[in-house]
């Protein structure tokens, strides 16, 4: 039961806040120092939490993905460059004579 009262002097524009932020969630000034001096959540509070929670999963994920995609595009380069040293060591490649005796 709520028995005992406080009194607080704060200028004109933290009052003005105060009563337009308890206005926004719809409870009385006092009800809304108490909730958040309590640390009970607003509405705007808890959304806010639950979309902080979807972001790390979701950024987990990506940070994942762009992991595997990283390691796969080593990989194709690691294989480019061990088939470009095959080539390198075998000499050069000559072209193809199809067409040698032929003249235009």
């Amino acid at each position: 039961m709520k028995t005992e009262r406080v009194t607080l002097l704060t200028s004109p524009e933290f009052k003005s806040f105060l009563t337009k932020e308890a206005r926004r969630e719809g409870v009385s000034v006092a009800e809304l120092v108490r909730s958040r001096c309590e640390g009970r959540q607003g509405a705007d509070q808890a959304m806010l939490a639950t979309l902080s929670t979807e972001l790390r999963g979701t950024v987990k994920q990506a940070k994942a993905a762009l992991k595997r995609g990283l390691d796969e595009a080593n990989a194709v380069m690691a294989d480019l460059r061990a088939t470009q040293a095959k080539q390198a060591q075998s000499g050069p490649r000559r072209k193809s004579r199809k067409n040698a005796g032929t003249r235009l």
